[in-house]
């Protein structure tokens, strides 16, 4: 999430948190000359002090959540599916107001099954004060008003749990709002009892600069720390009563079912100097006490957003899981059949973990623009991008409308553009997304790229997701399987993954034109039977276990090994 860009274009100035308290008033007042001695004057009387305000500062509530796992009936390894990431905003409006629900997300998972989803990610759905993106926490107990209630969060657990569709929620832990109680009673003053919760300094250091501005934002009672807006504080991680705070908050979800998180800005827990704001080595073990916290329930999964370090933030010690950033760029890249990107795509897993989650996009312009915006609306560049992702290792997460080929908005500006209601029809003005007016203009391919349209063509995007999806939930290999033998050989990529008995071959033309591929490190003699497509003749390896295969322009090939 780091992208201040986002923040501070997004929401107004700031309202005041400082508290202030009015001095007290002393009224003095003066007798008449005259009396006593000649030429003097009265004696002053006892100054009378008024009382100050009272100052009610909100009540918080950091009650301790016992574990109580309610179990999982997901399927084994179901984190190794594919998750579709949801903003709730955006995504189905199921009671007209224009503004996306949970009660939606509910009504669309039958879609979600069918495509062939077995996880989603749904970004903050926690009470905020931006009532927006929702990264500004003033509530981490209870739902976003917009989005519905406890009772509709369980329901859709209830009802994803049916369709073995399991659900995390993303979770900041790095900031809150400025609007929590928590951060209201830590600006109230230096003695209070929250003060250590936060970030403070009595007065503003100098010599900071973090993407592009001063984090420290000074008020009545001293500084405070917020490299991303003024408006989201960031919680001092190196008070261990606060971590366990979190961790209660977690329990609280976890308890209720939710089935794990996606974490923000993990590379931002701690700070150390001016110079050492980002992966201090402090940040890996506190997430590692979250990893060990979430794994104590059964089925769980987490994954986080570490930018700079996704590899270091992987590691069972921190997360056991990061999205690959350095792989996202070259998929597109690979896509358009660009000689460095191909061979980036093809190295990356020989020492990347497979526990890693990729993409080619998400809800931050600094991760990427929409895909149909990065290949200019290339259908077979399009396909080739999605066939990349979700055939190789990883957990593959589909930002929402990716699947139907959805471009950002033609007429906005920074995130709000790639964060615009789903296209569920061809109307121009509500998408299929509300009866009502939508919260923000619908996506500037709306009338050519929606789900009703595609789900009547079988050349479409959507069935060419379908198809993917179902090579990887119908093949073990596929999705969790070893990656093996990995080569390029011109605009061809293809490599090999294994799992238990089943072995099979992927093979990626992104060229544009028709390729024939020696593919070696074959058992020998095996049968290559066709996976994707399924037509044409099963292709056999020699003795020596090399097959000669010819591989149409721009096209994927999925072969099982026999």
């Amino acid at each position: 999430m780091p992208n201040n860009i986002r923040l501070t274009r997004l929401f107004p100035a700031k309202p005041s948190v400082a508290i202030s308290i009015a001095a007290s008033i002393v009224i003095l007042s003066l007798s008449a000359c005259g009396g006593g001695s000649s030429g003097g004057y009265a004696s002053t009387p006892t100054p009378t002090p008024v009382t100050p305000p009272v100052v009610v500062l909100p009540a918080v509530d950091v009650s301790a959540i016992a574990a109580a796992d309610p179990g999982s009936p997901l399927a084994a390894a179901w984190q190794k599916g594919a998750f579709m990431e949801i903003y709730v905003r955006g995504y189905k409006d199921s009671d007209g107001d224009g503004k996306g629900d949970l009660k939606g997300v509910i009504q669309s998972l039958d879609y979600l099954k069918d495509l062939g989803i077995k996880g989603i990610w749904l970004m903050p759905i926690t009470r905020s004060q931006d009532k927006d993106h929702g990264y500004a926490v003033s509530d981490y107990r209870n739902i976003e008003a917009d989005y519905g209630s406890l009772t509709d969060f369980d329901e859709l657990i209830k009802q994803a749990h049916a369709r073995g569709i399991g659900v995390i929620i993303d979770y900041v832990m790095n900031h809150s709002a400025a609007e929590n109680p928590l951060f209201v009673n830590s600006s109230a003053s230096a003695t209070n009892t929250y003060r250590s919760w936060y970030v403070w300094q009595a007065v503003a250091p100098t010599g900071w600069s973090i993407y592009g501005g001063n984090p420290w934002k000074t008020v009545a009672s001293g500084a405070y720390f917020a490299p991303f807006w003024d408006q989201m504080p960031d919680f001092n991680l190196k008070n261990q009563t606060v971590i366990d705070y979190h961790k209660d908050n977690l329990r609280f979800w976890l308890n209720r079912g939710a089935d794990g998180f996606r974490f923000d800005a993990v590379g931002n827990l701690v700070e150390n100097g001016a110079n050492a704001w980002e992966d201090q080595p402090e940040n890996y073990p506190i997430m590692g006490q979250i990893h060990s916290l979430v794994n104590s329930y059964s089925q769980r999964y987490m994954v986080c957003e570490a930018p700079a370090d996704p590899a270091g933030f992987t590691a069972p010690t921190a997360c056991g899981s990061a999205f690959a950033f350095n792989l996202a760029s070259n998929i597109g890249k690979a896509a358009r059949n660009e000689v460095a990107g191909i061979s980036a795509v093809s190295d990356f897993f020989k020492t990347a973990s497979s526990n890693m989650a990729t993409m080619v996009s998400n809800h931050d312009l600094f991760a990427g623009e929409r895909l149909w915006n990065q290949v200019g609306g290339n259908l077979a560049q399009y396909k080739l991008a999605a066939a990349t992702y979700l055939l190789q290792p990883g957990t593959p997460f589909i930002y929402y409308g990716e699947e139907i080929g959805m471009a950002a908005a033609a007429n906005l500006s920074g995130d709000g553009k790639i964060r615009t209601p789903m296209s569920w029809t061809a109307d121009n003005n509500n998408a299929g997304f509300t009866t009502g007016t939508p919260f923000r203009p619908v996506a500037a391919n709306v009338s050519t790229q929606n789900v009703l349209a595609q789900l009547a063509d079988p050349n479409s995007i959507l069935a060419f997701y379908k198809a993917m999806l179902k090579l990887r939930n119908s093949l073990p290999s596929i999705a969790q399987g070893s990656y093996e033998a990995a080569f390029v050989s011109g605009s061809v990529m293809g490599y090999q993954r294994t799992f238990g008995n089943e072995r099979t071959l992927v093979l990626i033309n992104y060229g544009t034109n028709t390729a024939n591929v020696s593919v070696s490190s074959l058992p020998a003699s095996a049968n290559l039977n066709n996976a994707f497509p399924t037509d044409g003749a099963a292709t056999s390896a020699d003795s020596s276990g090399t097959a000669q295969i010819a591989m149409a322009a721009q096209s994927v090939r999925v072969f099982v090994i026999k």
